[in-house]
């Protein structure tokens, strides 16, 4: 069977390859978009019951669409936000093809282009956007062997307490899926750990307003990429209950036991680092500093928001944080499973070009890849803080797509029909 021909393949059906195949019919570009699964499947099945959105609807959106039928407030429902990606693709009419993996796709020597081979047959394309994200394959870290007898898995397959065997739950990592997943099983009678490192803490909403929006207005949602090996560090915020600051001191005193990083394992023993006061003061520092930019842009602007000097007062340190543990002898303290909110690696190994680094990351500018024709979309600071967030991942797509709309005006250029030698002098 012959390969079908496009100009553009699209690998992706979530967030990204929607955003892109908008920008690509608006300019005119002939593309297709392929998704192993359905589209957004990934918000329909990868995240756990009660998963809420971390941004409100009128935030986390496209901007040709609203959220109808949900207050502009809402933190809405992963079944909402699933909904909502598909409504779009369908209102952008979005080429879709659901249920076709990529196998591989390889330039064609001597040919030009690709040939992509999949699951449902072979693909030429001029171009390839990989439209999956970063959050491919969930890590767990090689700390706990299995033979320790106690469940692990992570956040990415956690979908409610009732799915864990009974006793008390560790969990390792202290981001918004972590922190959130801590403070469900907490809420759910659970006895819980939690293994904090170094993280970011905006306050959910100061003088009326909710982080994003000032995130917005003091444009740090439009700061640049940071240098490549630059230490990331997980920002905890959270819309759950109706949307709170994430406030470690507050967990602790709610019960959950705070620990620092989690650093090994032996005989039934966990260990962990002794930087759980250092890394709740460093999500302090972050959280107080968009509170002194926040009042600074008040004073400066003379906006009418009223004053919030209570959002300054801390939580009591909880005996956790103030007589940290060194390690838990995990049966001693009936812990039964283990959560591992570790993250994600990416896996591009399908896409067989001379474009990425030595940890296999994306050599890239703004999504576009040094290597010709081949283009990324959906990863963190793709070009800049708001890159992971579905307006972002839109604005995002419209570079790459006019990226690629300016590629194909030139190749399109036939060139002069006779050429003019030129003078002598």
């Amino acid at each position: 069977m012959p390969a079908e021909q496009t100009d553009t393949l699209v690998v992706g059906g979530g967030q990204a390859g929607i955003a892109i195949s908008e920008h690509l019919s608006n300019a005119g570009v002939p593309h297709l978009v392929l998704e192993k699964n359905r589209t957004a499947e990934a918000w329909r099945t990868g995240r756990w019951d009660t998963l809420v959105a971390n941004g409100p609807a009128w935030h986390d959106r496209f901007p040709n669409l609203q959220f109808e039928g949900n207050d502009p407030d809402e933190f809405v429902s992963k079944d909402r936000f699933a909904r909502y990606l598909v409504d779009y693709a369908a209102m952008i009419r979005a080429p879709i093809r659901e249920g076709v993996e990529v196998i591989e796709a390889a330039r064609q020597p001597g040919k030009g282009g690709f040939l992509v081979r999949t699951s449902q047959g072979d693909f030429e394309a001029r171009r390839v956007v990989a439209a999956t994200g970063a959050f491919q394959h969930p890590v767990i870290p090689p700390i706990v062997p299995q033979s320790s007898g106690i469940v692990q898995i992570h956040s990415f397959h956690y979908k409610n307490p009732q799915q864990l065997p009974d006793g008390a739950v560790m969990v390792v990592g202290a981001g918004s899926s972590g922190a959130q997943i801590a403070d469900e099983l907490n809420r759910a009678g659970r006895k819980v750990f939690l293994s904090v490192g170094p993280h970011d803490r905006p306050p959910r909403r100061y003088r009326g307003r909710d982080f994003v929006w000032w995130l917005g207005v003091l444009g740090l949602w439009d700061i640049a990429a940071p240098a490549p090996g630059t230490e990331h560090v997980t920002i905890s915020v959270s819309g759950a209950y109706g949307g709170h600051t994430m406030d470690f001191r507050r967990l602790g005193g709610e019960g959950v036991t705070l620990t620092g990083l989690t650093k090994s394992y032996a005989d039934g023993v966990l260990s962990f680092s002794a930087d759980l006061a250092a890394n709740v003061a460093g999500g302090d520092a972050n959280y107080l500093g968009l509170l002194d930019q926040a009042d600074a842009y008040v004073a400066r602007t003379g906006l009418d928001l009223p004053e919030e000097p209570e959002a300054r007062q801390a939580f009591p340190d909880p005996d956790c944080l103030t007589n940290p543990l060194s390690h838990i002898d995990l049966a001693g303290e009936g812990v039964t499973s283990i959560i591992w909110a570790t993250g994600f690696r990416q896996d591009f190994d399908w896409l067989k070009v001379d474009g990425f680094d030595a940890r296999g990351a994306p050599i890239h500018q703004r999504g576009c890849c040094i290597e010709p024709d081949v283009y990324f979309l959906g990863l963190p600071w793709l070009s800049r803080r708001g890159s992971s967030f579905l307006w972002g991942v839109w604005h995002d797509a419209k570079y790459v797509a006019d990226q690629i709309a300016i590629q194909r005006s030139y190749l399109s250029y036939g060139g002069n029909a006779a050429i003019v030698p030129a003078a002598r002098t």
